[in-house]
């Protein structure tokens, strides 16, 4: 198992002390025991937000945007108006029981949750997308970060000479700033995850935008970029929350094929149970399955179990298919943000780049790294005011509030 890796649940509750000072990515970076890392740190940029109102609290809820969020308002009063009209569905917990039964089995809203549907009903939205169009090619990310501890996990990434698709919680932006730096440090792609990763067609138009617009302006305030892509907490999107999304220039990435890595200990899911679904998708590439059109896989940054299975897993996926890529570069997107100082290599040229390159297969890591993807100079974040339990230690300890994060 990598070092980082290590079960921080067996390791007993984390003391209210700030982190060994640091103040850069690189810093952050090289720290390699997982305790050290999942400790608590400030971060004068986020800090002083927060200090400021200037966001939600962290891992509550949007309901409404903050009373001095002039961009925000303006923002949002521009398309309120034009939003479908689709009444919100369930629970922000994804119970469902009391709206099920009513609804209609043709599925006007394109709910994904009812039917997996990803090609909207309502006119003018783009499908999602659930696959990527190059042959033999695993779109490949990872959900629910930045993890703390996920050094020794990028580190392999980069030893692999590997970039992938991030997907960030915002709430972990604000808790993890310079854990986000890195993925940008690194080469990877960062999407928006939601502000609190709950089940977004239960909430309210004004609370759907707030859980994108608050995961935009974090990662904006910590990394200088503005994504444009994101996926939905458990897949849970309609034509609702999809054109709410794309009003913020956000494309919805979803995918078809589910490792469930984040439900092992629950419903009975084990060890062998994720491995299986692993060796699935592996033996659909081998028996020509994306001969054509190729794959994107749920698989997540979750915790300590998520993260050693996708590096037990890798060699398999490497040798299934011909290509493993982010999902921006399986589509030729060379612009990934808004801001145009990063860019991301085509599919060919990523391609050529890592025939050309073998991945190194000394020990250890070093983060910070430029990466083939692309690269930028990030300006700091900061860890939110107020020690917190890190995220990590409280999915070990099962803790309420983050023993819900999955997909």
């Amino acid at each position: 198992m990598i070092p980082s890796l290590l079960l921080l649940g067996l390791l007993g509750p984390v003391l209210p002390a700030l982190a060994q000072s640091r103040t850069s990515e690189a810093q952050e970076a090289q720290i390699s025991d997982p305790v050290q890392e999942c400790t608590p740190y400030s971060y004068s940029p986020v800090a002083a937000a927060v200090a400021s109102s200037a966001f939600p609290p962290i891992w509550t809820p949007v309901t409404a945007l903050q009373p001095n969020d002039s961009a925000g308002k303006a923002k949002f009063a521009s398309i309120n108006s034009s939003i479908p009209n689709i009444s919100p569905k369930g629970t922000m917990a994804g119970d469902f029981s009391n709206f099920t039964p009513t609804y209609p089995a043709t599925d006007p809203d394109c709910w994904w949750t009812f039917h997996q549907c990803v090609d909207p009903k309502l006119s003018g939205l783009q499908p999602d997308i659930a696959s990527v169009s190059e042959p033999k090619t695993l779109g490949y990310g990872f959900d629910d970060g930045p993890n703390c501890s996920h050094n020794a996990f990028y580190d392999y990434l980069t030893e692999q000479d590997q970039k992938a698709t991030m997907f960030y919680i915002g709430s972990n932006v604000m808790d993890w700033p310079l854990e986000a730096q890195r993925a940008v440090s690194d080469g990877h792609q960062i999407c928006v995850h939601t502000w609190s990763h709950r089940y977004m067609t239960s909430f309210s138009n004004e609370g759907a935008f707030g859980e994108l617009w608050y995961t935009l302006q974090a990662i904006k305030l910590v990394t200088g970029l503005t994504p444009t892509c994101w996926r939905p907490p458990f897949g849970d999107v309609d034509d609702r929350i999809r054109y709410i999304a794309s009003q913020l220039g956000l494309e919805t990435i979803l995918w078809k094929f589910d490792s469930n890595d984040w439900k092992v200990g629950t419903n009975n899911v084990t060890v062998a149970d994720v491995q299986q679904d692993y060796q699935n998708l592996i033996n659909n590439a081998t028996s020509g399955a994306f001969d054509t059109v190729g794959a994107i896989i749920l698989t997540h940054e979750l915790n300590n179990f998520t993260m050693q299975t996708a590096v037990e897993m890798y060699p398999k996926l490497k040798a299934a298919f011909d290509h493993i890529v982010p999902i921006a570069v399986a589509q030729n997107i060379t612009t990934p943000y808004v801001e145009k100082n990063v860019t991301f290599q085509t599919f060919s040229q990523y391609i050529a780049n890592q025939s050309a390159s073998p991945p190194n297969s000394s020990d250890g890591g070093s983060g910070g790294s430029s990466g083939s993807g692309g690269s930028s100079q990030s300006q700091g974040g900061s860890a939110a005011a107020g020690l917190r339990v890190p995220t990590t230690l409280a999915l070990a300890l099962g803790l309420a509030g983050f023993g819900m994060l999955a997909l």
